[in-house]
């Protein structure tokens, strides 16, 4: 037999995992694309390609993101039994 809480459980586990994937999805495309606060390059990689301080930004808020969410994860099962 299942715990009472065993679905909520798995249902905030897929939305985490859905929620991820779709900040690094967002993080990946503003990475490897050009815009316009691209920054000046930190990093030369390549003749065309490079590391720009806006892409610090970005991979900043990614981690910032996913930390929150873990944040959110396991902060909803303390107290439980």
């Amino acid at each position: 037999m299942r715990r009472p809480g065993y679905r909520r459980g798995v249902l905030r586990w897929l939305l985490a995992i859905v929620i991820a994937g779709i900040v690094s999805a967002f993080a990946f495309l503003l990475l490897t694309g050009e815009y316009v606060n691209d920054g000046a390059v930190l990093v030369q990689l390549s003749e065309d390609r490079g590391i720009h301080e806006g892409d610090l930004f970005i991979t900043t808020g990614w981690a910032i993101a996913l930390l929150s969410e873990a944040g959110l994860l396991f902060m909803g099962t303390r107290g439980r039994n």
